[in-house]
């Protein structure tokens, strides 16, 4: 648990397995995926302040029949805190099957808090966040222009990020059915990437394995819906 810590962009089960020389890759590979399961606090602060959102194809490991999941494609929705002064605070991730209105709406009312001025592009499924009590300021890039993709510079970054972490630190070999444990793990390590301390990381982290049983590796390996919804 330490090593994965220390390391600033974490590491790979195949890493951990060479490091530690384990027999298994399925074993470094558990025990990854127990670490992300504990790292979404229940019950954390919602977005506040000024909120992008936007959604993103990531890529991954190929698994599925022909078509976008053939190629390895999720659909993630993502919310980053940022005001204009270029100044980046937390984010929020979310698999889904599809970008639809109500899907839209319930990962902005779970993740953000009433009354925050939510930015999005001009897609048609977030029309009706303004009724649902945020301060909805839509933007539509195709004719805006520059101007218009700047009010999405914050969430267009950390989308960016996120991929060059997954290839980076994982090679692309994420699964879609697991890929919301990564997320997971992106989202815990970027939300305290100001941290001076790694010590802090890692007690912070043995304190929510304390709270949150992770679940048995057998269980880990059943195929999972990519809508997984995370408190």
């Amino acid at each position: 648990m330490w090593l994965m810590m220390a390391q600033k962009t974490g590491l790979s089960a195949r890493n951990l397995c060479d490091t530690f020389e384990f027999g298994s890759y399925q074993t470094a590979w558990g025990w990854l995926q127990k670490l992300r399961s504990v790292m979404i606090r229940i019950g954390r602060e919602r977005l506040a302040g000024r909120v992008e959102v936007d959604e993103a194809y990531v890529g991954g490991q190929k698994e599925g029949t022909r078509g976008r999941g053939a190629e390895g494609k999720t659909l993630v929705l993502v919310a980053v805190e940022g005001d204009t002064k270029k100044k980046l605070g937390r984010v929020r991730f979310r698999c889904v099957a599809a970008i639809d209105r109500d899907t839209v709406e319930s990962f902005v009312q779970d993740y953000v808090e009433l009354g925050t001025i939510v930015v999005t592009d001009g897609l048609s499924v977030y029309d009706k966040l303004a009724a649902k009590g945020f301060d909805h300021r839509p933007h539509i890039v195709s004719t805006g222009g520059e101007a218009a993709l700047k009010q999405l510079d914050h969430v267009h970054l950390v989308i960016s990020l996120l991929k060059r972490w997954l290839d980076g630190t994982h090679q692309g070999a994420v699964t879609p059915s697991h890929l919301q444990a990564y997320l997971d793990e992106f989202c815990f390590r970027f939300n305290r990437r100001l941290s001076r301390h790694r010590g802090k990381l890692f007690y912070r982290l043995v304190q929510q394995a304390v709270t949150t049983r992770p679940p048995a590796v057998k269980a880990m390996y059943v195929s999972k819906p990519q809508h997984v919804v995370a408190t």
